[in-house]
Order: C-alpha cells, then structure tokens, then sequence
C-alpha cells in the first residue's frame, strides 16, 4: 500500500501582478497556511475560503483534495457548521480557490465559533 504524499507547489509556480488572491492580503482572519495554500474568512461571504498558493485555474485533482481536506480540517476546529464545499469560482475566475458554506446556505454572516 502506498501512502499518499502532499502535493507541492511546482518550482516555477506562476504568479499574476494583477490578482487578488496572488497578493494574499491579510485583509481578513487567517486560519491556516502553508507551502500549498491559505485558509481565510472571505472578506465577501464571511465563509472559510481555501486558497492556491500559485496562479492557476485548475489543479489536478490531488492539489484539489488536499485543498478540500485543509478546509475541511480548519471547519472542525474552528467552526460548528456541516459544510459542503463550494469551488465555482464567480469573483476571481482564473485562480482556484474555494469556499466552505454552510450547508442550507451560502453566506457565512454569524456563523458559531468553537470556543479556544
């Protein structure tokens, strides 16, 4: 049995001068980050958004599940929703990301908080 390894970013990850998420602005609550992505509160819906460290639209699926699981694990510790995850990217369409909205809805506007 082999043990899957984490993707990594490539050597040559491409970044754009002009993108938001390239930028990575702590404009809003951080919960996680490292060499793969960054996991903020969406400074537009207030839900938990997974981030690509690198300007591209679409990774292969195992930077996709890797991404979904950081998210998911950052719900689970910091949050006491059921999420689903939501990845159609409609405010910055050429950078993946995607978002953990609760499920029954969209924004995360008061959402509970676990207690530290």
């Amino acid at each position: 049995m082999t043990v899957p390894v984490d993707p990594m970013p490539p050597a040559d990850a491409p970044r754009s001068a002009t993108c938001d998420l390239c930028e990575a602005a702590r404009i809003t609550e951080w919960f996680f980050e490292d060499d793969l992505c960054w996991i903020a509160e969406c400074e537009i819906c207030a839900t938990p958004m997974v981030v690509l460290r690198w300007h591209e639209r679409d990774p292969d699926p195992a930077v996709k599940g890797a991404l979904r699981d950081r998210l998911a694990t950052v719900v689970t510790e910091h949050f006491t929703f059921d999420h689903y995850v939501d990845d159609h990217m409609r405010n910055i369409p050429d950078h993946y990301h995607a978002h953990a909205r609760p499920i029954g809805g969209f924004f995360g506007h008061g959402l509970r908080r676990r207690e530290p």
